[in-house]
Parts: structure tokens; C-alpha cells; sequence
């Protein structure tokens, strides 16, 4: 049989400015076709491919995306190509049991980690409910756990019978499936599935995605969505993504999850790790830092109005007429920005004699500034903050270009700068230890939580002094607040602010969250360097005689050794830890070890959980 020809789908899919000469009834091209469609079928002629589908906040691939093709040799091969086919000739339900058949077989096949996203059409869901439990069957017999497959809904159309596709979701929910709606944005029905259904995720399409990081409408309507799903509870997926840039903006915006090109290619036989690159990439840029909470200019980026550098004086007092919140306007050619329109300077200008007359129609270059302030949005809050003191006070009231890789994304406003800087401050403060200022338990607590469920390892390190109580009762407690604000000093200079975390859990203990691969030398550096430094703190007959006495609870006199520091570190694997509580736990039990060893001592323990 032969495969069909484009002139035979040219039937199927007609072309208003095609006319196909009539055939005989029995090789007419749906006949051709249907026998095609027939061959696919009972020959499982299907190709299996599986797209990665990553975890933005540590790069680990999370699921893939299960695709089909057709024969490699066949119009047919395309996906679009062959559900429009078997849709035209009446097999659409049996060619698409048979694509989850197979994408299910050789994913149990290759033994692939995470979860299985597997395209099912709406129509398919409630026209064919007798399935659902033949479906659930075969998962069991391939060994698939439910909770592993994500039901994704591929069909967009004008209507659903809702209620009854409410009902299909629900029974599937509740024999362990989970739900996402492809092509969040692609149709007109989508948002409404989202409201009637509530799925766990939505995958947001690729329109909106790619060159994300050059059009700030695009933006807006991503960070609408992004929204949305924190609101009502369910995780974005930003499809498409085909380039560094977009990447790091999608992640910064906090989406959970990515896919596209630049992350993996659709694949027979899909990598099961990310290259070593992008995952690197993802753990050292974007989202929450090192430091809980480290927020960049893309946080304050707001899409606006802008103009070229031929848009005329006349039509950008037009623009400010129009909108009184309006309060600069940039200038872009060719996607750089190359000045910035401020409000008042041009209607200050437009009120002097004959200006609007002799510069209305010229160029609006000649009102503009042509050194604003220009930033990346990769550019921390504080540095920015920075820069804005120490330029141009017009910076703070103009506001300030935010770019990406040099090209235009948006603008940003002294205001909001304040305000979110402000918010930071009440926060920190908030939950800081007076006296060394470092984080508290509370942001300690949720930065453990926040890396374990990013699946990010790290070496949680408890420190803590050992003797401190006796120096406290002979020196005083000023001094004791010394040795204090000195162990926090040494241990925030031994961290990596891009990767580590410090925090002062209270009194004398102190924990560190390492992501440095070079912890271990650190944590000797901070061992040296505590004790050179502490002896100072010390009078020379104690430094001397390498210890003090007092008197303990019973009235007896007691030696007690100079002030040493313990740590106690505990690699931390997420999959072996599900709660900051034993991490806690953990880690204290190292330090229980550390403080065995007379004087500044390191103990790893280098076991896992009850080991």
C-alpha cells in the first residue's frame, strides 16, 4: 500500500485554491488514507519521542513530554498531519490509543525517572470513558505508577461539554492521575479549562516564551499567568525555550518548570540529566539566590510605551497628554535603547515660546536624554540601589532602563525600587538576631525547605562554641556579645554570598548551608582563623595558662580551656531528607560529635540518615 500522497491530503485538508480531480471510489485518497491509517494501526508503525521537561530552580529533569511520530517516509509522520487525517477518516480514537500505548510502553521501556506528560485529546476523555479503566490496567501491568503520568490536555476547540469533562478528569483523579492544559494561551476556551477544571499544571505556549526576553508585552502576559497559577494553586511550565536569555528570565520570574531546545530536543532515547553547563547555569543565576532571598531589577521591570528615534516631539507629548501616570518614554532603535523621554522636561520645553512650533515635527532625540541609567536585569536590588545614589538624582525620578544582554525588555521606577527595598528591610529585620544581624530561625528554616524541595544538595554545617558559659561568667556578658559578633564575622567572611548560606540560630550556634564544592576548606579557614583571633579576647594570664578558672553550680573550682569553636557538618542529600526538622536533628548530632574533641575541631558525618 502505498503511503498517501499530498495530493491525496490535499482532500483531507483541502486548500480553498486546490481542485483534486475526482478517482474511483475505491481509491479515492480517504480511501488511500483510511488504508494507511489501518496499516499504522495494526503495525504499530509510531515512533515514540520524549522531550525533558526541567525543574528551574536546580536544573533536574522533573518529567518528559511523550511525542509520536509517524513512518519517517509518509505525510503522515508529522503529528498534525496524522490525528487530522485519522479525524477526517473516523479512526482519530483508535490512532490515539494506540500513540499512548506506545509513548507508554517505551517509557517503561527505558526505565525514564520522573513523570510521564501524556498528550490526551478532551474529546477522547469524555467520548471514550470505557477506556479509562483499560488504560489504568495497562499502566499497572508496565509497572507505571499512576501518581507518574500527568494527563495533558492537547485539543483546543470553540466548546467542551464541561460537565461531563469534569467528570472524566475526576474519575481519572481519583485512580492517581494528575492534569495539565497544553498551550495555555493558544485559544480562547483556555483560560475557562483552567477555571472548570483546576489542573496541576499548565504549560504555557511557546508564543509567549520565545523572544520573551525582547518584548515586554509578552512579559506582562507571562507574569499574569505566572500569577494565576501561584493564586489557584497549580505549577507553570514555559514551553519553547530556545535560548539562554529566555531561561534565565523565565526562572527569575519564578516559574516552576521549562521546556524546549535549549533544554533537550525531543529524543527516541532522551538524556536523563541535563548538560552540565545549563544545569550550572540554572543553579548559579536567577530566582532565590544563595542568600534566601536575592531579588534583581527583573523584579521591578513594567512594560510601557516607547518610541524610535523617528517618532516626532509632537507625537511623544501626545503619548504623555493621553496618560498622566506616564512619566518617561524610551528610546529604541533596533531594539537598543539608546535615551529616555522625561515628561517634564519635554512639557517644560513645549511651554517655552514657539518650541512646539519649531520642534514639533523633529525628531524626539533632540528631547531625550541620551545618558539614563541602564541596567541589566540580572543587576541586584542593592546594586542597583547603588548606582542610583551615587548618579543622577534624575535616575530615582525618571526611573531606569532594564535590559537583557543589552537589548530593551522594559522599565523600572525609583518608587518601586523604594518600596521593594523597604519591604526587604522589614522583612530581614524582622526575623534578624540583634546582635550579629544574620538571619533567624525562620529564614534558616524556610531556606532548607526552599533547597530541598529545589532537590539541591548542600552540607548543612552547625557551629557552636564550646566553654562559652564559663567565659560569659568571668568576663561579663559585653564581652561574651564579642566572642559572639566575632564568630559571626569569620563565619560570613568563610561563605560564598552567590551560593552559601549563614544564619544565627541564637546564643552561641550558628549554621551555615553550604554549596561551595570547597566547604571543607573553608571550614578549616574558619577553624584557623577563629583561633588566631579569639586569644585577643582573652587576658594574658588566661592566654597564658590556656584557660580560666570559676566556680561551677556545686561552688568548685573548675579549669576550663580557652573559648574553641565545634562544627559539625552533615551532607545533605533531599531524597534522604524531607523536612528542615531533620536536617536540624542531623546536623546537632554532628556538632555532639565536633564538641568531643578538645579545642576548634571539624567532624563530617559522612553517613546517611540512622547510619
Amino acid at each position: 500500500m502505498q503511503a498517501p500522497s499530498a495530493r491525496m491530503l490535499c482532500v483531507l485538508f483541502p486548500d480553498p485554491d486546490t481542485q483534486v480531480p475526482g478517482d474511483g471510489a475505491a481509491d479515492t485518497p480517504q480511501n488511500v488514507v483510511y488504508s494507511q491509517l489501518r496499516r499504522i494501526i495494526e503495525q504499530r508503525e509510531l515512533t515514540a519521542l520524549f522531550q525533558p521537561i526541567i525543574a528551574l530552580r536546580n536544573g533536574k529533569i522533573t518529567g518528559y513530554e511523550g511525542l509520536i511520530r509517524g513512518p519517517s517516509d509518509s505525510p503522515l509522520h508529522a503529528p498534525i498531519n496524522l490525528f487530522r487525517a485519522a479525524r477526517q477518516v473516523g479512526l482519530e480514537a483508535e490512532v490515539e490509543h494506540l500513540c499512548r500505548r506506545v509513548v507508554l510502553e517505551r517509557f517503561a521501556g527505558l526505565g525514564l525517572p520522573g513523570r510521564l506528560f501524556l498528550n490526551v485529546s478532551p474529546t477522547s476523555l469524555t467520548q471514550h470513558t470505557g477506556r479509562h479503566g483499560e488504560t489504568l490496567g495497562y499502566i499497572r501491568d508496565l509497572d507505571i505508577n499512576p501518581n507518574r503520568v500527568i494527563i495533558e490536555l492537547t485539543e483546543h476547540q470553540p466548546t467542551y461539554d464541561y460537565p461531563l469533562l469534569r467528570e472524566a478528569i475526576r474519575h481519572y483523579r481519583d485512580m492517581g492521575f494528575r492534569v495539565a492544559i497544553d498551550d495555555l494561551g493558544e485559544g480562547f476556551s483556555s483560560l475557562r479549562l483552567w477555571s472548570e477544571l483546576r489542573p496541576e499544571y499548565i504549560k504555557i505556549d511557546m508564543h509567549f516564551i520565545q523572544g520573551i526576553d525582547q518584548d515586554p508585552v509578552k512579559l506582562q502576559f507571562v507574569r499574569s499567568i505566572q500569577q494565576l497559577a501561584e493564586n489557584s494553586g497549580c505549577q507553570a511550565i514555559a514551553e519553547g525555550i530556545e535560548t539562554q536569555a529566555e531561561l534565565l528570565l523565565v526562572k527569575e520570574m519564578g516559574i516552576a518548570f521549562g521546556q524546549g531546545y535549549y533544554l533537550g530536543r525531543p529524543h527516541a532515547a532522551p538524556a536523563s540529566a541535563l548538560p552540565e553547563g545549563v544545569e550550572r547555569l540554572l543553579m548559579q543565576h536567577g530566582g532565590r539566590g544563595a542568600t534566601c532571598n536575592l531579588v534583581t531589577a527583573a523584579k521591578l521591570l513594567r512594560a510601557g510605551p516607547w518610541v524610535s528615534p523617528t517618532t516626532s516631539n509632537a507625537r511623544v507629548y501626545e503619548m504623555f497628554a493621553a496618560d498622566p501616570n506616564l512619566q518617561a518614554i524610551p528610546v529604541v532603535d533596533q531594539g537598543l535603547p539608546v535615551g529616555l523621554i522625561s515628561r517634564f522636561n519635554l512639557i517644560d520645553r513645549f511651554a517655552r515660546p514657539y518650541h512646539r512650533e519649531l520642534f514639533g515635527k523633529g525628531s524626539c532625540t533632540y528631547m531625550m536624554d541620551p545618558a539614563p541609567l541602564i541596567v541589566d536585569q540580572g543587576l541586584s536590588l542593592q546594586d542597583l540601589s547603588d548606582l542610583i545614589v551615587e548618579g543622577d538624582r534624575q535616575h530615582l525620578l525618571n526611573g531606569f532602563i532594564i535590559t537583557a544582554g543589552g537589548r530593551y525588555l522594559g522599565m523600572g521606577t525609583g518608587h518601586d525600587l523604594v518600596r521593594e527595598i523597604t519591604q526587604m528591610q522589614i522583612t530581614a529585620a524582622r526575623y534578624a538576631n540583634p546582635l550579629t544581624l544574620l538571619p533567624g530561625n525562620v529564614p534558616i528554616n524556610e531556606h532548607i525547605d526552599w533547597l530541598l524541595q529545589a532537590g539541591a544538595p548542600f552540607f548543612a554545617c552547625y557551629c557552636d562554641l564550646d566553654h562559652f558559659k564559663p567565659y560569659n561568667d568571668i568576663y561579663g556578658y559585653r564581652r561574651g556579645d564579642d566572642v559572639i559578633q566575632l564568630t559571626g564575622r569569620i563565619l560570613s567572611a568563610a561563605c560564598d554570598p552567590k551560593r552559601d548560606f549563614i544564619g544565627h540560630i541564637g546564643g552561641d550556634d550558628f549554621v551555615i548551608l553550604f554549596r561551595s564544592e570547597d566547604w571543607e576548606v573553608r571550614c578549616q579557614a574558619v577553624l584557623q582563623r577563629f583561633g588566631e583571633s579569639v586569644v585577643g579576647l582573652f587576658t594574658e594570664q588566661d592566654r597564658q595558662r590556656g584557660g580560666y578558672e570559676t566556680e561551677d553550680r556545686q561552688g568548685k573550682r573548675v579549669f576550663y580551656p580557652l573559648v574553641a569553636l565545634s562544627l559539625g557538618v552533615v551532607g545533605i542529600e533531599p531524597r534522604l531528607y524531607n523536612t528542615h526538622h531533620e536536617i536540624s536533628a542531623a546536623a546537632a548530632a554532628a556538632k555532639k560529635q565536633a564538641k568531643k574533641t578538645l579545642g576548634n575541631s571539624l567532624f563530617v558525618e559522612r553517613r546517611g540518615p540512622g547510619g
